[in-house]
């Protein structure tokens, strides 16, 4: 573990403890922005961006819930997300979580980051090759290795974000 309680990715494991040790270290650094905010902490947003640090929880918690249920068991998605019209909506994810409280948004992420880890423990005996069940509309169908490559670009390029949020509301800053 580091300072900010993230645990360190393994320095010589296998690829499949690799990949999930560095998700779940990008995991704990979005928990670490978004740590002992209030209500109104997580709607701060940054110039003329409307993202905010609980849009940020809301939509990787929706993220989570795509890529591990929908698209590699090809499950209907869950409560929230199921009652959706994300055609009317695009951006209901990011738009809603000014409605919720801290509670409700750490526990959404929190709960869809928990099915996620099962979700990839029960496939990943498999090997990281293993298909997802749902393809793409093109016909290709990606891999649990991609998956998981995805989901830590996702993480990456949201915790950016995360900084610079965090830091407008509290100087706190790092990584």
């Amino acid at each position: 573990m580091d300072e900010q309680g993230r645990p360190e990715p393994p320095v010589d494991g296998d690829e499949a403890a690799t990949l999930l040790g560095f998700l779940d270290y990008h995991r704990a650094t979005l928990t670490w922005k978004c740590a002992g905010l209030d209500a109104a902490g997580l709607r701060v947003t940054v110039a003329s961006s409307k993202m905010t640090l609980g849009g940020l929880l809301k939509h990787l918690a929706y993220v989570e819930d795509h890529w591990f249920s929908r698209v590699l068991f090809d499950r209907e998605r869950t409560a929230p997300f199921d009652a959706v019209d994300w055609t009317a909506t695009p951006d209901w994810d990011w738009d809603s979580a000014a409605d919720d409280t801290p509670e409700q948004l750490f526990g959404l992420w929190e709960d869809a980051v928990a099915r996620s880890r099962e979700s990839v423990a029960k496939v990943l005996e498999n090997g990281l090759s293993q298909p997802a069940r749902r393809p793409w509309p093109d016909g290709l169908t990606p891999s649990l290795r991609w998956i998981l490559v995805h989901m830590i670009e996702e993480y990456s390029r949201h915790n950016g974000h995360a900084d610079l949020i965090r830091e407008s509301i509290d100087g706190s800053a790092g990584e």
